[in-house]
């Protein structure tokens, strides 16, 4: 107890810090910092002799140790730790780092009938799509004035999917009240047509939403002015035109069909501000019947610059009578939802990104091809 006290109160920690005359006092002479490193720490507990004793037989048994060098280790045996018997097949002690194992991915067999193997990454730099593989059937079926016409649809359907277009979020099949009756919804649908004409479907889809605002039903039509009609349909094209035709449409619904729309194309067309291309969509989108391709400005023009007419049209009209003669039925309402999207995006009526178009290298029209 003394010793301790006296070397805290001085901060000391071996004998040679002692101030001098002291060390003989409280400290063995034989052991000095260096031959305490040399031998194990004595047991405190223990006589002074014994524990010396016991730091002298440790220090032997150190010398007296069997080094075994194995690689770049060296294994030391004491008599503290029994001893083992090493396994004669191990030579080296290796270190495994830390690595993950992958299972091997097979190798993946090509189906031979992929039509299209190509995504396009950027609008401006198409993926060249490889020629795809027509269906036998339709092959000998149709008689198509262009034998590019079923890779031209296919490259079309792709851009589609890869570039979201007006027509899919605003078009007039959108614009119905989707919580209102299905007696309803026919109604909006037809109106969102009459609206349409030589219009762009966000300006459509805008005057729509003011009237459905104000409660769109034939019975509110007709309760509604033509000049409160016209400020809500403002600025769609023809606006003034276009209220009058609603306005005598919505009273036509009530006083012939009960409210509801004919759901036939004969009793469409005899609608005010009705013409083939509404009615032939009013019936696919409202009484969901395929009665005829629905030819707009956009189809009109794609399907010259395609090629897909046997003679080039001036009228929509005549477009729509040429691929109703060749063009397979079930592709007759998709083609009005791919090609209006295509011309609204890549196909459009002034400066057409014919460079991004995918069918820049089969089109008769494409100004790639002008330009090599």
């Amino acid at each position: 107890m003394l010793f301790v006290t006296i070397k805290q109160r001085l901060h000391v920690k071996d004998i040679e810090d002692l101030p001098d005359g002291s060390a003989a006092r409280y400290f063995s002479p034989r052991q000095t910092r260096r031959e305490r490193q040399a031998n194990i720490v004595l047991k405190t507990d223990l006589p002074a002799k014994k524990a010396r004793k016991l730091g002298e037989d440790a220090s032997t048994d150190r010398k007296n140790n069997k080094h075994t060098k194995i690689g770049s280790a060296t294994i030391v045996e004491c008599s503290i730790v029994p001893k083992y018997e090493l396994d004669n097949k191990i030579n080296v002690i290796s270190v495994k780092t830390k690595t993950e194992n992958f299972d091997i991915v097979p190798k993946l067999e090509l189906v031979n009938k992929i039509v299209i193997s190509a995504i396009k990454s950027e609008p401006d730099s198409p993926t060249k799509v490889p020629k795809c593989e027509i269906d036998e059937r339709i092959k000998t079926e149709v008689d198509s004035p262009n034998e590019n016409w079923w890779q031209q649809l296919e490259n079309v359907r792709l851009m589609r999917s890869e570039r979201a277009a007006p027509v899919d979020t605003q078009g007039c099949h959108q614009c119905a009240d989707k919580d209102a009756d299905e007696k309803t919804q026919r109604f909006h649908k037809l109106v969102a047509l009459i609206l349409s004409s030589q219009t762009r479907d966000e300006t459509t889809f805008e005057a729509m939403n003011r009237l459905k605002a104000r409660s769109l039903t034939p019975t509110s039509i007709q309760q509604m002015s033509v000049a409160e009609l016209e400020k809500l349909l403002h600025p769609v094209s023809f606006y003034k035109s276009k209220a009058k035709y609603v306005k005598q449409t919505a009273e036509i619904l009530i006083d012939k069909y009960n409210g509801d729309i004919p759901n036939n194309i004969k009793e469409l067309l005899k609608l005010p501000g009705v013409g083939p291309k509404m009615a032939h969509i009013c019936m696919a989108t409202a009484w969901n019947q395929i009665t005829g391709i629905g030819v707009d400005t956009h189809v009109h023009r794609i399907a010259n610059r395609l090629a897909w007419l046997k003679k080039p049209t001036k009228e929509p009209e005549q477009t729509r009578v040429q691929l109703e003669g060749w063009l397979p039925r079930h592709l007759w309402a998709e083609v009005n939802h791919l090609f209006v999207g295509f011309g609204q995006t890549i196909c459009t009526p002034l400066r057409p990104n014919c460079k991004g178009c995918l069918n820049k290298d089969i089109c008769a029209a494409s100004t790639a091809i002008k330009k090599k």
